[in-house]
C-alpha cells in the first residue's frame, strides 16, 4: 500500500483504518492479493497465474495501441481508495490519464476511466460480484470484466442511484473472439488465454 497512516485518518472509520493497518501488514508477508471491500477483507489466496497475467498484459498492450500517449492502461501500484466509502481495490488494469498518477498515495477512483478485471479461477464471485458492487460506490464510469473460465465477459457502465446505493444501470456482454469497446477505444477479443480444462 502507499498511503502514508497519516493520511489514512481523515476520513476514514476506525473499523476501516485498522483493516487498512492490516492489509499493510500483510501486503509482503503472504501471497496473494488483499482488498477491501464494503463486507470486510477479500483475500485472494492464490498467486495469479500464466492465462491471468497474459490477459492482463494482451489487453494492456491492445489498449495502448489505440489510446492517446496521454492515457495510460496502467497495471501495476498504487490501489484506488475511497476512505469514506471504506474502500481499498487494486483493478488488473486501469485506463487513467498520466496527469492523473502524479503524486503519492492511492490514485482517486474518480480519475479512473475504466476498471478492468480479469476474473480469478480461485474467487470468481470477487469480480462478477462484489466489484459491481464496489466499483459504482467508488464512481469509477466504466468497469469491464474479461473471464478466462468460459471465454466471455461484460462492459458495466451508467452509475445511476438505487435504494441500495449507485449501481451500473448498463451491461454489454460479450464473447472472446468479439470486439469489445472500452471508453472510446474497441479492441479485439481474439486469442485471449483461457483457464485450463474449461
Amino acid at each position: 500500500m502507499t498511503i502514508a497512516a497519516d493520511d489514512a485518518q481523515q476520513g476514514a472509520s476506525p473499523l476501516y483504518r485498522a483493516m487498512r493497518d492490516f492489509v499493510q501488514s500483510m501486503d509482503d508477508t503472504l501471497p496473494g492479493k488483499f482488498e477491501i471491500t464494503k463486507e470486510g477483507i477479500v483475500h485472494d489466496l492464490t498467486t495469479p497465474n500464466g492465462a491471468h497475467e497474459l490477459t492482463t498484459a494482451h489487453i494492456r498492450r491492445r489498449l495502448e495501441k489505440v489510446m492517446p500517449p496521454e492515457c495510460v492502461a496502467h497495471t501495476g501500484t498504487p490501489d484506488v481508495e475511497d476512505l469514506p466509502e471504506g474502500i481499498l481495490r487494486h483493478p488488473d488494469v486501469m485506463l487513467i490519464a498520466e496527469a492523473d498518477m502524479e503524486g503519492d498515495g492511492s490514485f482517486d477512483p474518480r480519475t479512473i476511466i475504466a476498471a478492468i478485471e480479469i476474473v480469478s479461477r480461485s474467487n470468481p464471485d470477487n469480480d462478477w460480484v462484489s466489484k459491481v458492487r464496489d466499483y459504482p460506490l467508488l464512481g469509477i464510469p466504466l468497469y469491464v470484466i474479461f473471464d478466462p473460465r468460459m471465454g466471455e465477459g461484460a462492459v458495466l457502465s451508467g452509475i445511476h442511484p438505487t435504494p441500495i446505493g449507485p449501481r451500473y444501470a448498463t451491461r454489454k456482454d460479450f464473447m472472446y473472439g468479439e470486439d469489445v469497446t472500452i471508453a472510446e477505444w474497441t479492441i479485439s477479443t481474439a486469442d485471449l488465454p483461457r483457464y485450463p480444462n474449461q
